[in-house]
């Protein structure tokens, strides 16, 4: 029998289709995490500059920011499962490379910068079709923010397991074996898509050219402010504030003179403090006001990114850690999970393209920009400068999301001719 209780954290498994979509990007997550912590170490251990450390993130992001939106529109118009198919398979291929690369021992930086180019113009594609195929993957709708929380909790408990395994990995196989088990991994994500049971899928009826139905993503947004405030929001969060995992490899080799282990344990130390965000997420009413709970996750982040600044022990920067994780993700999977729940169906995936764009784009620029900005005053400095502008963030918004509030009738319209235009698709 169905489950209908409020307290369920896991009513989305009862959808066949999300359980081995969740099974699939489980393992595939975790792939994820190992190779993204072996990237970072093997180009510092290279380089020993925070600036090449950036430098990385921007080979990988910048990319996405550039295709994203042609992203959204590729999975607006077509099949999303079959873009998922070629984009990991893709993915799978830039996995084996790094691999071969790192296996052979002659490989200099810029090829590495030139495979994580690769991997960002992947996900460019492969984003915009995940998050909104969620919401496909779900039958009873009441239970999408639960299954927005799942995922973040997946994506949190690789965050945990995944660095911790590629610290062991690295310092006792090296970083190939870490790009060759990332690649295994996809196996599981692309045995999940063929593997689901889905209707066969419509394609809408009328295809607008490309910069036709960029525009008409565009003027969605000026008529769904409260979309269009939330994704201003984390355009100035990825840029000023979340790319502080930046200046964690400095902290690990630099300050508490540590090495790979000591590295995977303070990202899997945020990845437990994620997790524990992630089920209380999940476990919140279908009605919770999820506005207070950005801010306040925003203002948490600032205090623990200021605490472990002043860290000199790596023994005492695991509990800065914990709550450095409890609060970075939670910002981004609320505004996820709003933005899924506010959208209309048929500009779910441009909408998502912009929220992509928001992140991937500045991500990589505030990588660039911190890591030139610790070369200058120093890691700690830096990511107490960041601490600050989380808090003052966290105090700036709200008057924007009150002022929201004051348009409640304008909203309530605006909602109403979507859900509308929902049930006519």
């Amino acid at each position: 029998m169905i489950q209908t209780e409020k307290g369920n954290a896991f009513r989305a498994f009862r959808n066949r289709n999300y359980a081995l979509f969740f099974c699939g990007q489980s393992i595939s997550q975790i792939g994820t995490w190992m190779q993204r912590t072996a990237v970072s170490w093997v180009i510092y251990s290279i380089t020993h500059s925070a600036y090449m450390l950036g430098l990385a993130v921007f080979a990988q992001q910048f990319p996405s920011f550039l295709f994203s939106l042609l992203g959204g529109i590729v999975s607006d118009r077509y099949d999303r499962r079959k873009i998922l198919l070629i984009t990991q398979t893709a993915s799978l291929i830039q996995s084996v490379l790094l691999a071969i690369l790192t296996f052979t021992g002659h490989y200099i930086i810029w090829e590495i910068l030139a495979l994580s180019m690769l991997l960002g113009i992947v996900n460019a594609f492969d984003t915009p079709a995940r998050q909104p195929m969620v919401h496909d993957l779900v039958n009873n709708k009441e239970d999408i923010t639960n299954a927005m929380a799942l995922n973040s909790a997946m994506v949190n408990i690789a965050r945990l397991v995944g660095p911790a395994l590629s610290g062991i990995v690295l310092q006792s196989f090296g970083a190939y074996t870490c790009f060759a088990l990332n690649a295994l991994s996809f196996l599981a994500v692309i045995a999940s898509l063929l593997l689901m049971q889905l209707p066969p899928f419509t394609p809408p009826a009328i295809k607008k050219k490309v910069m036709a139905e960029l525009s008409e993503g565009f003027r969605y947004l000026q008529q769904t402010p409260r979309i269009a405030v939330i994704i201003l929001l984390m355009m100035f969060m990825s840029l000023l504030v979340l790319p502080y995992d930046t200046l964690t490899p400095i902290f690990a080799k630099v300050i508490f003179k540590g090495d790979a282990r000591t590295f995977g344990y303070i990202a899997s130390a945020a990845g437990l403090g994620a997790i524990t965000a992630s089920l209380f997420l999940a476990s919140l009413k279908k009605n919770a006001n999820l506005i207070p709970i950005l801010l306040i996750s925003i203002g948490i982040l600032g205090l623990g990114l200021i605490g472990f600044s002043y860290c000199t022990s790596f023994y005492w920067s695991i509990p800065f850690a914990v709550i450095i994780g409890l609060t970075s993700l939670t910002p981004m999977t609320v505004g996820i999970t709003i933005i899924q729940m506010e959208s209309a169906a048929h500009m779910r995936g441009r909408v998502m393209s912009y929220m992509a764009m928001a992140y991937f784009g500045m991500i990589p620029l505030g990588s660039l920009l911190i890591g030139a900005v610790s070369q200058k005053i120093s890691a700690p400095r830096a990511m107490l400068l960041e601490g600050c502008i989380a808090i003052v963030t966290a105090l700036i918004f709200p008057r924007y999301l009150k002022h929201e509030r004051l348009n409640k009738k304008n909203m309530k319209d605006m909602q109403e001719a979507e859900n509308t235009i929902v049930n006519k698709v």
